[in-house]
């Protein structure tokens, strides 16, 4: 009998939700067919067959979480199908309970009773969300056979707990009572959270509750990048095979401003400043799922025409679900662009634990005054630097982003920033 585990996905990921399984108990599968799709706080993992046969047995269905090395099915070797090669071991260790219910043995062992001195067995997704609504776990009926508590379980029993206390409750007195989430009568569509959805959700409050954020704001012409564009554009897509964009313009003038003030490039760990000596910039890219970031590594030692190339090419992963998570993890600062969406100005929220973002907005034509006398139109986007005010005073904030407005002005100065 040979197992599906839930494989090691990167040593910040401890587990994940099963999104969608590719076969049903019965199916014959053989080695590399894919069996399901897990769901991750950074990306979506396809898990193969590493043996042929039967699917004989789905532990885990649709919308469990999971943690790594976890025994989520089992597959039975098919009459007539030769030797199976040697399973490959998961790098994770699994988990005697996980082993345990994936077995599902004839007489599953009761569950362990609640006497003092126990300790429930449960997922971390399962204590953490015991311990947000103050849940004791002994008190938490599981639906494992071996008594394992799971995420569902908490959940279930947090909203049986609820029901019981309103009902229980005595009539209540006249009181303003708060906006309901459904109204009877009204139409609503109750739709759950995917993880990577939550993950976003937990970070963006994690960074405004941990760092000491504050946005300061600059504008820039763009005459001259347009200028070079509309001359250079041609030749260069011939050259190059790839579109001369303004990220690679973005992205030439962050790393510039980021040599002069260093501190931009850091991060905080505990009582100690990192002070990072090479430049991953992250590039926000809109999803289905949500907002991702992939990283564009030694941006310093890419010229405009790679830097394109890997923001495209990284564009494209994202949009198909495909990025591995190493092109997700270590970036040093980040550049999103809310122009590509219409935004005029915003103030982004740190990519933590980085310590700077740059926010990009439309391009608008401006009244803007060249001398005493004379006012012209030009083509003026905001631009806007978030910063954790622990370790970036506003001053160096404030000449930061000046240093990326003079860069960009002067498009050639960008050649002798590399």
């Amino acid at each position: 009998m040979n197992e599906i585990t839930v494989p090691a996905m990167g040593e910040s990921i401890t587990e994940g939700t099963i999104f969608k399984w590719h076969v049903k108990e019965g199916d014959s599968v053989n080695i590399g067919d894919v069996l399901l799709e897990l769901e991750t706080d950074k990306v979506n993992l396809e898990i193969s067959a590493e043996a042929s046969g039967v699917v004989q047995k789905i532990l885990r269905q649709e919308g469990d979480n999971v943690t790594i090395g976890e025994v989520i099915g089992q597959i039975s070797p098919e009459e007539g199908v030769g030797s199976e090669p040697a399973k490959v071991e998961a790098p994770a260790p699994v988990q005697p309970a996980a082993q345990a219910a994936a077995e599902l043995p004839k007489s599953p062992a009761p569950p362990a009773e609640s006497g003092e001195g126990s300790i429930p067995q449960a997922s971390p997704a399962a204590r953490k969300l015991a311990r947000e609504r103050g849940i004791d776990l002994d008190q938490v009926q599981g639906r494992d056979p071996i008594g394992r508590i799971y995420h569902e379980d908490v959940k279930n029993h947090s909203n049986g707990a609820s029901k019981s206390a309103v009902s229980e409750k005595p009539a209540p007195q006249a009181a303003a009572p708060s906006a309901p989430a459904e109204i009877a009568g009204k139409p609503t569509e109750r739709k759950r959270m995917s993880r990577r959805r939550q993950t976003i959700a937990n970070r963006l409050v994690e960074a405004q509750h941990t760092a000491a954020m504050l946005t300061t704001f600059n504008e820039v012409d763009m005459t001259a990048i347009l200028d070079v564009r509309k001359r250079r554009k041609d030749a260069f897509k011939e050259k190059h095979d790839v579109g001369l964009g303004f990220m690679s313009f973005f992205t030439k003038a962050v790393v510039g401003a980021l040599k002069r003030y260093p501190l931009l490039n850091a991060e905080i760990d505990g009582e100690d400043i990192i002070l990072k000596k090479y430049y991953d910039i992250g590039i926000a890219v809109s999803a289905k799922e949500g907002l991702v970031v992939p990283v564009v590594r030694d941006a310093d030692r890419l010229g405009f025409a790679q830097i394109e190339k890997e923001i495209v090419d990284l564009a494209g992963k994202a949009r198909s679900n495909t990025l591995s998570l190493s092109e997700l993890q270590g970036g040093t600062f980040t550049i999103t662009n809310g122009g590509v969406f219409g935004s005029l100005l915003s103030t982004p929220i740190l990519n933590t634990p980085q310590v700077g973002i740059l926010g990009m907005h439309k391009i608008q034509l401006r009244p803007v005054a060249i001398d005493a006398e004379r006012s012209e139109n030009r083509p003026m986007m905001y631009i806007a630097l978030s910063y954790d005010h622990r370790i970036v005073d506003g001053a160096e904030a404030v000449r930061f982003l000046v240093t990326v407005k003079e860069l960009l002005e002067d498009p050639e100065s960008l050649l002798l920033e590399g």
